[in-house]
């Protein structure tokens, strides 16, 4: 596979690392970057000298000609991005979000309509052996039809959101975009329907202050940064939570939390008639209970792996995408509909009202 880059930091390198496990005569050809010398760093030493760098997506396809491309520039360019390559008709490896406002999602969606080319979205917890496991269980009529879901996200690293590049809100444009596109993106892929209504409620700057702006001495136990906005500006909350209604009428509530640090815990329970199945992605562990019979089963995934085995298999189907065409395992409608999902969220949030989703096609 000749792969062709459009943004190579920390997060494109991991997956970079990945594929070329998956795919050991992998070659990256081509690399656009706002940071060319810090990206070239990141290149596999054997590719390190034949790697061309360009100015622009449209220099580096016409002249190194990929098989494939790669996007893992910040959120706010993906959408931008990804409409660009889509005209090229080569597979894409997508980072999330695939959008951060709705007029780049719309017009994104307008775009992959006249020109479908496949794309692979960054969604590995849909992906993970953990959440595959919980479907099948599901789909064997552990719980009966799914009539409930009950998910959390405590963030052991929620630092990472106001310490770094991550707490620019005109990049991120808030936590539900940043962060909850995995977990509805999971959610909806369980439930097997995608997300049409929420409520949303939000808390914003309380355990995450500009430490200009504190006395001193500062609380140790509140994180203190400089340059996050605020709640007026924007700036990315410090929890947050969902009603969520499901197309199938299956309901739901959403939890995330930024300042936990300790005693990370991020999954979901899923209830119908006949039982619950829940799990939990850090102890890599699925629990099911039958309500009208005294029967439990708890079943431990081994070898976890990047974001719990979900890249693996990723970057594995991605390769075969490229290989023989083999369907992507997250479209570019599921992302979609993520992004929709997230900004009636956020929606929701700064108004107090619920909110449709906007579904594909509307």
């Amino acid at each position: 596979m000749k792969l062709g880059i459009i943004g190579l930091g920390g997060r494109m390198n991991s997956i970079i690392n990945l594929l070329a496990k998956a795919d050991p005569e992998l070659a990256i050809v081509g690399l656009v970057d706002s940071d060319p010398d810090a990206a070239l760093e990141r290149v596999p030493a054997k590719d390190r000298e034949s790697v061309k760098t360009f100015e622009s997506l449209g220099e580096m396809v016409t002249s190194v000609r990929p098989d494939a491309l790669a996007i893992g520039t910040r959120c706010d360019s993906h959408a931008r991005l990804a409409m660009e390559s889509a005209a090229f008709g080569l597979p894409i490896f997508l980072e999330k979000p695939v959008a951060t406002r709705m007029e780049d999602a719309v017009a994104l969606e307008r775009a992959f309509q006249v020109h479908p080319t496949p794309v692979l979205v960054s969604f590995p917890l849909r992906a993970s052996l953990v959440c595959t496991q919980a479907k099948r269980l599901i789909g064997v009529n552990a719980t009966g039809r799914v009539e409930h879901v009950l998910a959390v996200n405590y963030v052991p690293y929620g630092d990472v959101y106001f310490s770094r590049w991550y707490r620019d809100y005109g990049v991120t444009q808030g936590l539900f975009l940043q962060k909850s596109t995995h977990d509805f993106d999971y959610l909806a892929d369980l439930v097997g329907a995608p997300i049409v209504r929420v409520a949303a409620m939000v808390s914003c700057g309380r355990a995450h202050q500009d430490i200009s702006r504190r006395p001193e001495p500062a609380d140790p136990d509140v994180l203190y940064f400089e340059a996050i906005g605020s709640p007026e500006t924007g700036m990315n909350e410090d929890s947050s939570s969902v009603l969520l209604e499901f197309a199938n009428g299956v309901k739901g509530v959403y939890t995330q939390v930024f300042f936990s640090k300790r005693g990370a815990k991020r999954g979901a329970v899923l209830s119908g008639v006949r039982g619950t199945v829940e799990f939990d992605f850090y102890t890599a562990q699925i629990r099911s209970t039958m309500h009208r019979e005294p029967v439990d089963a708890t079943v431990t995934i081994e070898g976890k792996g990047a974001h719990f085995g979900g890249d693996e298999r990723l970057v594995e189907n991605f390769v075969h995408m490229v290989r023989d065409g083999t369907p992507s395992m997250a479209p570019l409608n599921a992302g979609l509909q993520s992004v929709y999902a997230c900004l009636a969220a956020k929606e929701s949030g700064a108004t107090g009202r619920f909110v449709d989703v906007r579904t594909l096609g509307q």
